[in-house]
């Protein structure tokens, strides 16, 4: 009876007849962000999230550490989301949420564009993970809190200027000094002194003094 041989050739590498796809390796950038004060939290941000992203399987691919102000524009983020928009990276991963937004309004604008552009989002503190649907319903209440957040705003601002309005004080750009140059040589002319004539009209007194040198030129050619 002939003995089976084992055979020699190595493991195919096709599933069903199919070859099989190599797992991609995701390309990270990594976002660090503290304020003027609290530097000291940079490096800790930082292994953290090289920590994370090697549990991942994934390959950082850029990392940016930035310091400022919480009010500050985030300057160097931008050079995360222009790699994103080269397709230089597949995620983004920061340490906390408001690390890299100013805002609820300037977060959501910006999770929408690495969203569109295919590019992923991971906060570490807050354990959202938009590569997941679940993280992906997260951001979809981010929304919502957007636009609460713009209501809020816009309801001040229409509180602030009734208020304003209510006081007296006037609203919009002020008049220039051009708009009261009939009245500035009426004035004039009846004998006004022009450091008079500038605070009558709430405008500087170069001002004054320039529109009636205008006049006079012009009456003199």
């Amino acid at each position: 009876m002939p003995v089976k041989r084992a055979s020699r050739n190595p493991k195919s590498d096709n599933v069903f007849g199919q070859a099989r796809r190599p797992t991609k390796m995701f390309r990270a950038g990594l976002y660090a962000r503290v304020s003027t004060n609290d530097q000291h939290t940079l490096p800790m941000q930082s292994r953290a999230m090289r920590e994370y992203a090697v549990r991942r399987g994934w390959a950082i691919a850029l990392q940016v550490k930035e310091v400022g102000s919480g009010a500050s524009m985030r300057e160097l983020r931008e050079k995360i989301i222009e790699a994103a928009r080269r397709r230089e990276i597949d995620v983004v991963l920061v340490w906390r949420l408001d690390r890299w937004g100013r805002s609820v309004t300037d977060l959501l604008a910006t999770l929408q564009e690495l969203e569109h552009l295919g590019v992923g989002f991971v906060s570490l503190t807050e354990a959202l993970d938009l590569t997941t649907p679940a993280g992906r319903a997260m951001a979809g209440l981010l929304a919502v809190f957007a636009a609460f957040e713009r209501e809020i705003l816009a309801e001040r601002t229409r509180a602030g200027l009734a208020h304003a309005r209510q006081n007296g004080k006037r609203l919009g750009r002020p008049a220039t000094a051009a708009a009261h140059a009939a009245e500035i040589r009426k004035l004039h002319r009846a004998g006004v002194a022009k450091a008079e004539i500038a605070r009558q009209l709430e405008i500087g007194r170069t001002s004054v003094r320039r529109i009636l040198a205008t006049g006079q030129s012009r009456r003199q050619s």
